[in-house]
Order: C-alpha cells, then sequence, then structure tokens
C-alpha cells in the first residue's frame, strides 16, 4: 500500500472514529458510513484524497450507478462522501468539498409498508397460548402501542423503561436521544401478564425486560423471527416485521389525529420531513374511501 492509501485510510479511520465517540451514532450507523467511504477509497486508489476533484467525485457516482446502486444508495454514499470532506476542510486543512453541489440521481420514494387496523387487531387479538406467546403478545403490542424502534424494544430493561401505573415507556433511540412515549390500555395488560411470569424464566440478575428461552435478554434478531411466526400463524397472508408496526402506529395515529408534529415526537424523528411520508400513506387511505364512496370516482 502507497503511502497516499494509507494516509486516505488513517483519515477516514480518524473520521469515523469521531462518529462513534464524539458524536455518538449507532454502531449500525458508523457501519454504514464505513461502508460508503471504502467504495471511496477505492475509488481513490493510489491517489491522495486532497486530489480528488468535482469531476471525480461525478465519474465515482457514475460508476457505482453503472454497477447498479440505487438512487437511494447512491445519494446516502454521496451525502457520507460529503460529510467525510466537509470533516476534512475542517481539521485536515482541505481547500474545498468536492462533493458541494453535486447530487445523486432522484429515487422514487418507497412508501413504508403498513396493516390496515383491521390487520393490526387480527395480528395482536389472538390469545396467548404458552409462556413464550405471553412474552410475545407484550412485545407486539408494546411495538404498535408505542411506535417503538426494535433497538429500543429489544434494550428495555426491567423497572427502568416501562411505567405501567403511569401508562409510558421510556426509550433512548438515535444518538442517544430519550423520549418518553404512552403505553395504550391493551399494551398495559400484556405487559402486566408478562410480568406475572418473567421470573420463572429470567436468570438470576438479568434486568432485560424480554427475556428467552435461555433467561437473557432477547436478540434483535430473535424478535424478529417470533413476530414473523405470530403473523404466520394468524395466517396474516403479508410479512410483518418489526418497522411494520411502527409503520402502522405512526399512520393510524395521523390519521385520527391529523398532528404531524406530535407523530413525530413519538416516533423520535430528529426533522419532520421524515415523519411526513407517513401524510402520504394518510392521503392513500383517504384517496381508497373516495374511490369506494363518490358515485362519479367508480369505473364503468
Amino acid at each position: 500500500m502507497s503511502g497516499a492509501a494509507e494516509q486516505a485510510g488513517a483519515r477516514v479511520a480518524a473520521y469515523l472514529e469521531e462518529l462513534a465517540v464524539q458524536r455518538r451514532l449507532s454502531p449500525h450507523t458508523c457501519d454504514g458510513y464505513g461502508r460508503d467511504l471504502k467504495r471511496l477509497l477505492e475509488h481513490a486508489g493510489e491517489r491522495p484524497l486532497d486530489a480528488l476533484g468535482a469531476s471525480d467525485i461525478r465519474r465515482a457516482i457514475a460508476q457505482l450507478h453503472g454497477r447498479g446502486l440505487s438512487g437511494r444508495s447512491l445519494a446516502r454514499t454521496l451525502s457520507a462522501w460529503r460529510s467525510f470532506f466537509r470533516w476534512m476542510v475542517r481539521h485536515r486543512h482541505l481547500e474545498a468539498n468536492p462533493c458541494q453541489g453535486l447530487h445523486a440521481p432522484k429515487a422514487a420514494r418507497a412508501l413504508p409498508a403498513v396493516l390496515s387496523p383491521d390487520q393490526a387487531a387480527a395480528l395482536l387479538d389472538a390469545e396467548a397460548e404458552s409462556e413464550l406467546d405471553v412474552r410475545d403478545k407484550a412485545m407486539f403490542e408494546l411495538f404498535y402501542s408505542s411506535g417503538l424502534r426494535l433497538s429500543e424494544l429489544a434494550g428495555l430493561d426491567l423497572g427502568a423503561g416501562v411505567d405501567l401505573r403511569a401508562g409510558e415507556v421510556r426509550v433512548t433511540g438515535k444518538r442517544g436521544k430519550t423520549r418518553t412515549v404512552p403505553v395504550g390500555e391493551k399494551a398495559r395488560q400484556a405487559l402486566s401478564r408478562w410480568l406475572e411470569q418473567r421470573e420463572a424464566l429470567a436468570r438470576p440478575g438479568e434486568q432485560a425486560l424480554f427475556v428467552s428461552r435461555r433467561g437473557t435478554r432477547l436478540s434483535v434478531r430473535m424478535i424478529q423471527m417470533r413476530l414473523e411466526r405470530w403473523a404466520t400463524r394468524q395466517g396474516m397472508g403479508v410479512r410483518v416485521h418489526p418497522h411494520v408496526l411502527r409503520h402502522s402506529f405512526a399512520s393510524h395515529v395521523l390519521q385520527s389525529s391529523g398532528d404531524l408534529r406530535a407523530v413525530q415526537e413519538m416516533l423520535g424523528h430528529a426533522n419532520i420531513s421524515t415523519t411526513q411520508v407517513y401524510t402520504h400513506l394518510d392521503f392513500q387511505h383517504l384517496a381508497k374511501v373516495y374511490d369506494a364512496a363518490h358515485p362519479r370516482a367508480k369505473k364503468k
């Protein structure tokens, strides 16, 4: 490896360390930045990063596009590169950011999958038949009731997050931000039933709210698998994963309240533009009602 390549690798490593330590981004997010910046290093090859200009970045994005990367992936990659070069300008005396003013090809924004209120009821009203079913029902009710992320639910500890008496759950989300979200009555009932049985499964000293058959904290992958299994058993006919319940929560609350800011706060979104995707889902719902009800909307 040449000196230029070694220097470039060291700078990327320093930037990623800052993201993890000072900006406290999640390991998942840091891994994503690492993959995107690896593409930059591959494109630079033996050339110093300081020598790359806007034309080099355009060429790199075009090559990635030619390999089949989607518009969404290209936009994310270019955003990571832009942030890295911005850091280089501030901390490594780079004269100009070669990504400034460049834009990736636009991608159609896919709407998140959601369940209808009837589908959500069919999924969650099923009776728990075993000890593990009691736990699973409590998890899934809490997902839908409070719109939690998968990592937030998996990270809940006994007595430290859920307050059944107050009807709320306190979670720490992205970038270490903590928020408090209401817990509905159905979820409170399911959680109370689980807490009555949890002690029989949990290992001594285990703090996790949701534990496995072995008595240890449930992994995020196991929660995903249990939800998919539960949905299949109820004959849902659609793939249900934890984010479907989070999206369904947001869509149904927005349909009922119309309060976008409240939904943003409950979801823990930093920017309201992220939450606005649910307004498109709400419009889809209204359009279906219109098509079904308006006498001039029906096709002959």
